[in-house]
């Protein structure tokens, strides 16, 4: 060892000596008033009590709102909402913070942060970002910490963090804010669906939705198929009380299949509709994602309808999977199906235009899909009375009408409604007062032009390789011979 590493080490430990002399002589910094109000208001050192935390999911923040306003208005019970300012105090758990305060004089009293949450249509509501409520019950005081946070995961989640002498007034507290944010949930009777989490994996905010209303008169079906339909879906619902006097169970599924176009969204909004109370949640597209979040949405909430669309996307036939094990969806979609109780009035609505696709453990099974119902292309009688639902029969005679019916075979409902638009569009373009025959016909025109075009794309693409046949069999045939 050389003369100059002791020095060093000489010098290292004088600095150390120096170093706590100055704290010694350096009086600690006063706690702030935040540390000072939670000590009074909890009558205790808040840096010696215990931190019960309950975490929630990020869309809950509505609900743990309206949970937090409900307890608060209980009898006996009082509270003061206080915010907390200090850089960095969202990477901080509430213990964390009060030590922070009394012993560092860092986070002090500021202003509470607040943030505006959609709970319905058109209906928004302020709801606490970061606050601090003191609260005083007969029993205890408490100091409840809420707060939307990201900093323990990827994706935001609601904290509520308890300070409390007593740990078991704590726990109480939290189960009963679970049990309010339940009976005051904003969800209920109301229809909705699922936005993904725009920074990462997770769900976003809920978007709610108008529920529709769609007169049985106006879906237009093969005899029969609607009352059974209404059987399953509403009048289990309707009778309730006697199936399950008589041990029959509540949940239920439904499948309506058919081509594209030929009326199964609109079914499923007249049954929307047809029940203004029930909670329902709608996946479509990117919201297939979150079956496991509706499902538990639909338990939480009942009555309640599921409705996954186009369900041939995640619920192929398992044989037929390219990594020979399906798509792991399917699993979590059956999974959760099994997982409602029986006695729970729930039912599943499942739409796709290719039913060979599905696997059969769903679409086969009792008890998970009790019916399947077709929604074929309109026949005759059908495709005349699509005429007069969007307004075609009101511009033609009976012979003009019946010419229509005649030529228009093996086109879809939708199809109608696209006539009825264009040839009010050509009579407008044309300057003409009023829709007639002749703008049917031009618009007929049109149409099959549009329906041969896509079949010979179709086609071409098929023969040259690009797809096999099988994968061509919802394709349209070639058109009717329009007026």
């Amino acid at each position: 060892m050389t003369d100059d590493e002791l020095d060093v080490r000489a010098f290292a430990n004088e600095f150390r000596a120096f170093m706590k002399a100055l704290q010694r002589a350096t009086p600690p910094p006063e706690p702030t008033e935040l540390a000072r109000r939670l000590g009074e208001h909890l009558g205790a050192d808040p840096g010696e009590l215990p931190v019960t935390v309950e975490s929630l999911p990020s869309y809950e923040q509505a609900n743990v709102q309206a949970a937090m306003d409900a307890y608060l208005a209980g009898d006996g019970i009082e509270a003061d909402l206080i915010g907390v300012v200090g850089s960095g105090r969202e990477h901080q758990g509430f213990a964390d913070l009060v030590d922070a305060a009394r012993k560092h004089g860092q986070y002090d009293l500021g202003a509470v942060d607040y943030a505006t949450v959609s709970v319905g249509v058109g209906k928004e509501q302020a709801c606490v970002n970061f606050g601090l409520y003191l609260i005083t019950t007969p029993e205890h005081r408490l100091a409840a910490l809420v707060r939307l946070s990201g900093h323990r995961r990827a994706v935001p989640e609601m904290l509520i963090e308890v300070m409390c002498s007593d740990a078991d007034a704590a726990r109480q507290f939290l189960r009963t804010i679970r049990e309010y944010t339940v009976k005051h949930h904003v969800c209920r009777g109301q229809v909705l669906s699922f936005e993904s989490y725009e920074y990462g994996d997770g769900i976003g905010p809920l978007r709610f939705h108008e529920r529709p209303h769609v007169d049985a008169a106006d879906v237009i079906l093969p005899n029969g198929v609607l009352d059974s339909v209404h059987r399953q879906i509403l009048g289990v619902a309707e009778h309730r009380d006697r199936l399950l006097e008589a041990g029959h169970h509540l949940k239920r599924g439904v499948v309506l299949f058919g081509p594209p176009g030929t009326g199964k969204t609109h079914t499923i909004r007249h049954l929307i509709g047809a029940q203004p109370d029930t909670t329902v949640i709608v996946l479509t597209g990117l919201g297939v994602q979150f079956i496991r979040e509706a499902c538990s949405l639909a338990r939480l909430l009942p009555p309640a309808l599921v409705v996954l669309e186009d369900v041939d996307l995640i619920a192929e036939e398992r044989t037929m999977s390219h990594l020979g094990m399906g798509n792991p969806l399917l699993f979590q979609l059956l999974n959760e199906m099994d997982g409602v109780a029986g006695d729970a009035d729930i039912a599943f609505l499942l739409t796709t235009n290719r039913l060979d696709l599905v696997e059969p453990a769903l679409a086969q099974r009792p008890g998970r899909v009790d019916l399947v119902a077709e929604v074929p292309l309109p026949d005759a009688a059908g495709r005349r009375r699509l005429l007069s639902l969007y307004g075609v029969s009101a511009h033609l005679t009976p012979d003009e009408v019946e010419r229509v019916v005649s030529s228009t075979a093996g086109t879809t409902g939708s199809f109608f409604a696209e006539l009825s638009r264009r040839a009010d569009l050509l009579a407008a373009t044309a300057g003409d007062a009023s829709t007639g025959m002749s703008h049917v016909s031009a618009a007929l025109e049109e149409l099959g032009k549009s329906r041969y075009a896509v079949s010979n794309a179709i086609a071409a693409f098929r023969n040259s390789g690009g797809l096999p046949e099988e994968a061509h069999s919802t394709a349209s045939p070639s058109p009717a011979p329009y007026v």
